[in-house]
Order: structure tokens, then C-alpha cells, then sequence
């Protein structure tokens, strides 16, 4: 999947890394939450594991970025649950809404997005050590959706196919 604006150099990978990490952990952090509040203790605690995993992520980022001009980049980039400047009635609204198997299946997506993007800067750059930091950035990601996908396995989808029980 090539990228719609390509990731030239460091400074722009680590812009990127840094508001995909905030934004997981900062999501992972409300799922964890809400989770807790439905009553499922177990994806509670993974939520809440990778928003932890995610926000020391995001300060590591930050102090290997220290001293480099990071580009801004536009607010909501990398929102899981709106592709716009987040309204709290519409956000709160969607995270009532999710169930456990449902919010983990948003992870799943956000996690996979985050990868294929690491792995796209991967292919595209011409810079070896561009190359290997987006690399080391993917395999991080990789590790996260396999705990996801783990976690899918054993939580039950609530969706009831009708049509399979009555037919």
C-alpha cells in the first residue's frame, strides 16, 4: 500500500510514530475503561496493558526525537473512531455502543493500519537507517496485533446470525 505522501526522512517517521502511539494509547486507554464498566475484566486488562505499552512507547519516541524539527501533522490523522476533529457526543456515543468483541475488532483495524503504514515507509524509503526504524516500528505493531487477534479468538461475537440458527 503506498502512501499518499511519503515519509522523506526521520524526523517525519518519528512525527507519525509518536501521534499513532498517543492516539492508540489514549483510545486503549477508553476501552480499557469501558470494558471494565461492561463487566469483562479480561479484554479490560489488554486494553489497558497496550495503553500502557503504547504511552511508554510514545515517551521512548519522544526521547530518541529530542533535539530533531518534528513536522506537525493535522489533528485526528490517526483518530480510531472518527476521521475528523473528534465532537464528544459522537465519540462518547460510538465507545457505549462498543461491545467487547466489537472493540477489539477497532484495535484489530488501528493496529493493522499502524503496520501497514511502517511497512509501506519500510519499502518506500531509500534510507538505510530509515529503512530499519520503520522495520523495528512494524514489528512492534506485529507484536500488538497478534495479542489482539488472541484475544478475538476467545471472546464470543454477540452477533446472532439468525438465519444460520432458525434455517
Amino acid at each position: 500500500m503506498p502512501l499518499a505522501h511519503p515519509i522523506r526522512n526521520t524526523e517525519e517517521l518519528f512525527a507519525h510514530a509518536i501521534a499513532i502511539e498517543h492516539e492508540a494509547a489514549e483510545r486503549y486507554s477508553e476501552l480499557g475503561e469501558r470494558m471494565r464498566e461492561l463487566g469483562n475484566d479480561v479484554v479490560a486488562e489488554l486494553f489497558l496493558r497496550l495503553a500502557h505499552l503504547e504511552k511508554d512507547h510514545e515517551h521512548v519516541l519522544q526521547r530518541r526525537a529530542a533535539g530533531l524539527r518534528l513536522p506537525r501533522l493535522a489533528p485526528g490523522e490517526y483518530a480510531w473512531l472518527e476521521d475528523h476533529a473528534p465532537e464528544t457526543a459522537a465519540h462518547t456515543l460510538v465507545l457505549n455502543l462498543l461491545t467487547p468483541y466489537s472493540a477489539l475488532k477497532v484495535a484489530l483495524d488501528a493496529e493493522k493500519r499502524a503496520a501497514a503504514f511502517f511497512e509501506s515507509v519500510r519499502i518506500q524509503a531509500a534510507d538505510p537507517a530509515l529503512r530499519a526504524l520503520a522495520k523495528e516500528m512494524a514489528a512492534e505493531e506485529g507484536v500488538h496485533i497478534a495479542w489482539v487477534q488472541s484475544a478475538i479468538r476467545r471472546t464470543p461475537d454477540p452477533v446472532i446470525d439468525w438465519a444460520a440458527v432458525f434455517g
